[in-house]
């Protein structure tokens, strides 16, 4: 069963001013990555953060160092207020091109999510390429799932209902994962929530077609991120969700998409195939809305954006 949930909006509607104005911000000032190196992209873009919003406020958040398959792996555990029976937990991997960003980047958002879903939040300090190509970031994703299921008690979480989450290139990662664990590679999990994922590396599609240049993520940056994560190609299942023979069995899906995404095709393409698959899925797609809205806190958009996934979150955790 699949429930897609298109707003009224679409293609060619006038477009929100002040979603407008951001997107032309973004788009003139987010630098080149293609053009640098690594090192000089993460430096680039963590020049770019401002000074974060007020940070919600939770019972505690408190950074953990476990032992993961490259060596020491942060996690970083969000728990919200109140003594609520043990709390569906939610293990989360950031964007960022699985180059750049990490625990700090994400670390508003994942306070709100925590607050609004009523979920303890497990963030992952992954291992960045290209210095850990992948499929390491995957191999990290796992284990902070590995964690959560022998540990998240001790933190107020319930082992029996845990999800993997990711915006951008963690959504590729929740993906990627969930498949793993299907397949055997650890504990189940409830359901695989994607946040505009980067599913593929297609960049032929209509959404890369229409919105690769002009709409801050571009082409370019996409065919970089690539290259970096993916130096020996990407015929793997790790790395691209959909190599995967067939997507049955794996946990109910919310795949959240942005019209103005260059991957957002993919995205739609993903969850239409869960469904086809028998994978419950609720898709929600944003009309008028560019890739990352989701950490920009002071759009209003993003505001009533993250009301409604917090609620979608919650429905498919079984909440409501």
């Amino acid at each position: 069963m699949t429930i897609r949930d298109y707003p009224t909006t679409g293609p060619g509607a006038v477009p929100d001013p002040e979603v407008a104005a951001m997107l032309t911000a973004l788009d003139a000032g987010f630098p080149d990555v293609a053009a640098m190196s690594a090192t000089d992209a993460r430096a680039a873009t963590r020049s770019r953060r401002g000074v974060p919003p007020r940070l919600p406020e939770l019972a505690s958040v408190r950074d953990v160092v476990i032992d993961g398959p490259g060596g020491a792996l942060t996690l970083r555990v969000y728990r919200p207020h109140d003594d609520a029976p043990p709390r569906p937990v939610i293990v989360f991997a950031h964007g960022g091109g699985f180059v750049f960003c990490d625990l700090d980047s994400h670390d508003e958002f994942c306070r709100s999510m925590a607050m609004g879903v009523g979920a303890v939040i497990v963030a992952i300090d992954y291992r960045l390429a290209p210095e850990h190509p992948g499929p390491a970031a995957h191999e990290d994703m796992l284990a902070a799932v590995a964690w959560a299921a022998d540990h998240i008690g001790a933190h107020g979480g319930d082992p029996a209902r845990i999800a993997v989450a990711g915006d951008s290139a963690g959504g590729n990662l929740a993906a990627t994962v969930a498949i793993a664990l299907r397949d055997g590679s650890g504990p189940p999990v409830a359901a695989q929530i994607l946040l505009y994922p980067v599913i593929d590396d297609d960049f032929d599609t209509e959404s890369y077609r229409r919105f690769g240049t002009g709409h801050y993520n571009t082409t370019r940056a996409m065919r970089w991120y690539w290259r970096q994560y993916a130096p020996h190609g990407t015929d793997d299942v790790r790395l691209i969700p959909t190599r995967a023979d067939t997507l049955a069995d794996l946990p109910p899906a919310l795949v959240v998409t942005a019209e103005l995404d260059p991957p957002c095709s993919a995205g739609d393409a993903y969850a239409a195939r869960l469904a086809a698959d028998g994978v419950p899925v609720r898709h929600r797609r944003y009309d008028g809305l560019f890739h990352g809205f989701l950490t920009i806190p002071t759009l209003a958009a993003t505001q009533t954006a993250r009301t409604e996934i917090w609620s979608m979150i919650r429905n498919v955790l079984n909440l409501d």
